[in-house]
């Protein structure tokens, strides 16, 4: 029965006769679904948000990694549908967990959504289904939590069902790689699972990259992230003591990265934003309590990117003073860029709503500009900024500021203008200078 379940499964995806079911349709699981719609198979979206589904009814595009077009060609071919009921994963035969795995506010994983996810389609779990999960998460949690719940309906994995894990690796505002070209890592619960995760990732992306468990695919995803964070807080440590020296951070990056081996360039910034450098890395650190073993290193790294937006705020302050003679609880600040990287709409984790609520903390007030963020939507963590929404960056409307906080470079912008407006100007990522627009009054932070 196994082998019979296992061999139908196997021609069901090499014949793109599968159906797949994306569960989650936000940044990951949406590009993912085009991508496996785009390679043949009919695909199901499944969300509990009912205002994506009137979108995509729509034919409209909430994430900038799909356009209207790519969206409404699936559409209209019959090869992608989304859906509230999930009720419809019993009739797809590959179903891919894509949901949010955040932080508790003591930086514990919060696996509930995933939980509840396993839950829903162990509800209609039948044999001949392989289930994914591509959240990301620290190493065991598809074996010992989505597997295990799966498992308490009395079917098992690599028996009647099977389970594998593939590390997202969307990168938004990524102009050179997408979905389909991104190398993919894949991992089963067995050498079955595994030969079912390689056909059916390898119809999808151009390549797949096994791996030999499913937790050392989940470590894959969290070392490469780790490294980010890392080698991030080393340039922003790096930058707060050469500056006390006189030093010109980025001057020293640009030197050092001539350097044709031995040394990559990473940059500093107000703090780290996104899906996964800020979070990510906990999720080791949280798992590593079990086996008695301290994160020194990961956690040194984590505390000095979370402590960038106060310094870049003191640095405000500071200049203030100085420059102005004003003290931040009398200042007006336009904070610039409120998505986490320039060129984007994400505003997940971004340091530009700790800047907010930072400098608000110390009196002052902040409003921000962002051309791809028209209203602060609600989030976890900052429910009293819901609703603010973006001022215009006119000259005159600068020129009221007693500072501008440049947080996100976004390319849009006009610099030379801002420039000219801007009473005083704290440049976080350092586009003043790539520009050849310094002057006295822009100030680096």
């Amino acid at each position: 029965m196994a082998t019979f379940t296992f061999d139908t499964l196997l021609q069901k995806i090499e014949t793109r006769a599968a159906r797949a079911g994306v569960i989650g349709l936000g940044y990951v699981g949406l590009p993912l679904a085009i991508a496996v719609a785009r390679s043949g198979f009919a695909v199901t979206g499944f969300d509990i948000d009912p205002s994506k589904m009137v979108a995509l009814e729509a034919r409209r595009s909430y994430i900038d990694a799909v356009s209207d077009a790519a969206l409404a060609a699936e559409i209209d071919a019959g090869r992608f549908q989304a859906t509230t009921d999930f009720a419809g994963l019993a009739a797809c035969d590959v179903i891919i967990i894509c949901v949010p795995t955040p932080l508790t506010k003591h930086r514990d994983p919060d696996l509930s959504f995933v939980e509840a996810t396993s839950r829903s389609i162990a509800a209609h779990l039948r044999p001949g289904q392989l289930v994914v999960l591509e959240s990301t998460t620290y190493p065991g949690t598809t074996d010992d939590i989505v597997k295990v719940i799966l498992e308490g309906t009395g079917l098992k994995s690599g028996a009647d069902f099977f389970v594998g894990f593939s590390p997202e690796r969307e990168d938004p505002g990524n102009q050179h790689y997408h979905t389909a070209t991104i190398p993919k890592v894949v991992a089963g619960d067995g050498p079955e699972a595994l030969s079912l995760m390689k056909a059916f990732y390898g119809a999808a992306v151009s390549t797949v990259v096994p791996v030999s468990s499913n937790a050392t695919a989940e470590a894959v995803k969290l070392t490469e992230n780790i490294f980010r964070s890392v080698n991030i807080a080393l340039v922003n440590e790096l930058k707060t003591v050469y500056a006390a020296m006189g030093i010109d951070v980025w001057e020293v990056i640009e030197a050092a990265k001539t350097k044709p081996f031995g040394y990559m360039p990473f940059y500093p910034g107000p703090g780290l934003g996104g899906h996964c450098i800020p979070i990510d890395p906990f999720y080791l650190t949280w798992k590593s309590r079990e086996y008695e073993l301290p994160t020194r290193f990961i956690e040194l790294a984590g505390e000095i990117n979370s402590a960038m937006p106060r310094y870049v705020v003191g640095k405000l302050a500071e200049a203030l003073d100085i420059r102005a003679g004003k003290a931040l609880s009398r200042s007006l600040v336009l904070v610039l860029g409120l998505a986490y990287k320039k060129n984007v709409a994400d505003i997940r984790e971004s340091p530009s709503l700790r800047l907010i609520e930072i400098i608000e903390e110390r009196g002052g007030r902040a409003d921000y500009h962002d051309p791809f963020v028209a209203e602060i939507p609600p989030t976890r963590e900052y429910q009293a900024l819901k609703g603010r929404r973006s001022v215009a960056l006119t000259p005159d409307a600068v020129s009221g500021y007693d500072a501008v906080l440049v947080a996100t470079d976004h390319d849009s912008v006009d610099y030379a203008a801002l420039a000219k407006s801007a009473a005083l100007i704290i440049d976080t990522r350092n586009v003043f200078n790539r520009l050849g627009l310094l002057a006295d009054h822009v100030i680096k932070a």
